[in-house]
């Protein structure tokens, strides 16, 4: 079985989060949501409501088959997943050029930990490669619709934050 790891803060969960999930479920056989509470960040959601929206909004707002993803918090090295779920692929989205060097760095600073993880580069589709937490949230709390951009039940979460 091949599993991928994809990690991130998802603070919320977007369509282009989603899209990435989709492509990766279509190389993988399994995909590790890894969701983090990195201390150098402030989040706008605790890291366990992050989990519960990440496995609210895949498996009952859209549905995805449980057995091909499991959704997990994680304060440790993405290697270290990677180890412990015989995981040999890191996926990293991508939304545009700027995300690159950073994302670029990350995956050279991996490779030297681990020369056995190789890390894939994914983009969302067109639509959604626009779309970023930050932007949603502040969509969300000058009240503006964020229905194109993230799941019913992030919706529902982001208003009763607001």
């Amino acid at each position: 079985m091949k599993t991928a790891i994809y990690p991130g803060t998802f603070d919320p969960m977007t369509y282009g989060h989603i899209d990435v999930i989709k492509k990766s479920l279509k190389i993988f056989d399994r995909v590790i949501i890894a969701t983090t509470d990195n201390t150098d960040k402030n989040y706008f959601f605790s890291i366990d409501e992050r989990v519960d929206i990440i496995n609210h909004s895949l498996f009952k707002d859209l549905r995805f088959n449980r057995n091909k993803i499991k959704v997990i918090s994680f304060d440790n090295l993405t290697i270290d997943l990677c180890k412990k779920y015989k995981a040999s692929v890191i996926i990293r989205g991508l939304r545009a050029v700027s995300d690159f060097e950073y994302e670029f760095q990350l995956a050279g600073m991996n490779k030297k930990l681990n020369s056995n993880i190789e890390t894939m580069f994914l983009m969302s589709d067109v639509e959604n490669q626009i779309i970023s937490s930050k932007f949603v949230k502040e969509i969300a709390y000058l009240g503006g619709n964020i229905d194109r951009f993230v799941t019913k039940y992030v919706i529902k979460k982001l208003k009763s934050k607001y």
